[in-house]
């Protein structure tokens, strides 16, 4: 990390990155005759501050005239670079290696409060710094002959990184009126570099969260993901939930959160345990899909929460109500309705099961099951299993866990033992009806579901002889049904 105090002076020229230093170079010499100043701007100029550059970033850049010009120039000066013109939005994008180069002209912006149209003049880069969505991603270094290097600073972002502190331009009501997606950007932002948003920001979020309907699905779920796969997701989503941003787009998780007591009887905070649970989840895996899982784990559990005396909470059936709510969160949010939804569905349902079977004589054949439904996804399911508990007993969460270690060395046992991982019926529907002397049917099925029923009984070993001369022993059985 570079020492901040360097950097307070707004005329400081420092040393640019080696590794991007040549194509600057061109991009300055490009501007220069097309006599348009041309600066790096946003995360670029953030991330060298924090010490947290991509080897090959994205890098935008502001120009103070037309960015497709000035991409078109780099382009002819980069050799093996490819070009990519949007005249709708009056960008253009060069690419060389894994290296992507974003232009824009300058411009300021104007909004009509019911529309998220803006109306776009060319401006200044002034202009187009205080359009931005927060002071830390409003710094920019000129790459200008004269100038070559200087960060213009004009809000105080380098000093926000200093304090750890995410704050807005301008007026944070306008810049949120503007774009609402600025207030998921804010918290996003404040979880993936655990910064705190300032005051006035996070009051003015509190104020203009009902703002964030006129955005659609996709935008704030792009936001929404890199707030699951920040280090610690639990603070984004904590941010979420007490400016009133969750509930707009998220009111499943955000119904989560209360406690209710009976009697001297209290159940844990449903919203806080789940938060628990995707840090867990976050500490050992960076897997997008698990950690959806962790924070859809309990999603049912308040329409099947029920108080009984004498057992205390209780939330019977939430893991089978919470798979089937699966699907219309994915559908409505705009997540994927494919394998990665159904991964999902699946160890919301299982979730429960390894708690069953801690028992030191739980048999073989409820473990076969739970390896025969779980598939390649069990190592994924005990990793969910095991971030579910939070106690604050740490007798109780050693207990668990060891409990938790047993279950894991008996599915390493039987899968080795019955191979059930990839299970596949070993007697093909073709097989069936030759040797049965039947056409296709419900008897086929009827076979092949006997056949599986035998072996993740331990009837029967997992292998085709076995099958087939369960098979032929049951023939009139079958036949007749």
């Amino acid at each position: 990390m570079y020492s901040f105090l360097s950097f307070r002076s707004m005329n400081f020229v420092h040393e640019i990155p080696k590794q991007h230093l040549q194509v600057f170079e061109i991009i300055r010499d490009a501007g220069q005759e097309l006599k348009q100043p041309v600066f790096v701007v946003g995360g670029y100029v953030r991330d060298y501050y924090l010490d947290r550059l991509k080897e090959e970033p994205d890098i935008d850049f502001v120009t103070l005239g037309s960015g497709i010009k000035l991409a078109q120039k780099v382009h002819a000066k980069l050799p093996g670079s490819s070009l990519s013109v949007f005249k709708q939005f009056g960008t253009a994008m060069v690419k060389i290696n894994d290296l992507e180069l974003e232009f824009v002209g300058a411009r300021k912006e104007s909004y009509r409060r019911n529309s998220r149209k803006p109306i776009v003049e060319d401006g200044t880069l002034q202009d187009d710094q205080e359009r931005r969505d927060l002071t830390i991603n409003a710094m920019s270094w000129s790459l200008n002959a004269e100038d070559f290097g200087v960060l213009n600073d004009p809000f105080g972002g380098l000093a926000d990184l200093e304090k750890k502190c995410i704050r807005t331009p301008i007026d944070p009501d306008k810049t949120f009126d503007d774009d609402p997606l600025r207030m998921l950007r804010a918290v996003r932002f404040a979880s993936q570099l655990g910064f705190d948003i300032a005051d006035e920001t996070f009051e003015s979020i509190e104020k203009m969260a009902p703002r964030l309907e006129i955005i659609s699905k996709e935008r704030i779920l792009d936001e929404v993901n890199k707030i699951v796969l920040s280090e610690k997701p639990s603070i984004g989503f904590g941010l979420l939930f007490k400016s009133g941003l969750l509930k707009q787009f998220f009111p499943e998780m955000h119904n989560l959160h209360g406690v209710q007591e009976v009697n001297g009887h209290r159940h844990k905070d449903n919203f806080w345990h789940t938060l628990e649970v995707l840090d867990n989840v976050a500490e050992v895996s960076n897997d997008l899909w698990l950690r959806w899982a962790a924070i859809m784990h309990d999603i049912a559990k308040p329409p099947t929460q029920r108080f009984e005396p004498g057992i205390g909470w209780t939330f019977h059936g939430h893991d089978a109500l919470g798979a089937k709510w699966v699907k219309r969160i994915f559908r409505r949010m705009g997540l994927p309705l494919d394998e990665r939804m159904k991964y999902v569905q699946k160890l919301v349902r299982l979730h429960l099961r390894p708690i069953a079977l801690v028992s030191d004589i739980v048999s073989d054949s409820a473990i076969r099951r739970l390896i025969y439904e779980a598939g390649e996804d069990i190592e994924d399911l005990m990793t969910l299993c095991r971030a579910d508990i939070t106690s604050k007993n740490e007798y109780k969460v050693k207990r668990y866990q060891n409990n938790f270690s047993r279950v894991e060395q008996k599915i390493v046992e039987v899968e080795e033992k019955d191979r059930m991982r990839k299970w596949k019926n070993p007697l093909t529907g073709e097989e069936i009806m030759n040797a049965l002397g039947i056409k296709p049917s419900k008897t086929v099925g009827d076979v092949k579901d006997a056949v599986k029923e035998a072996i993740l009984n331990g009837d029967i070993p997992n292998d085709h002889d076995a099958a087939y001369q369960f098979m032929m022993e049951r023939k009139e059985e079958f036949v007749n049904e």
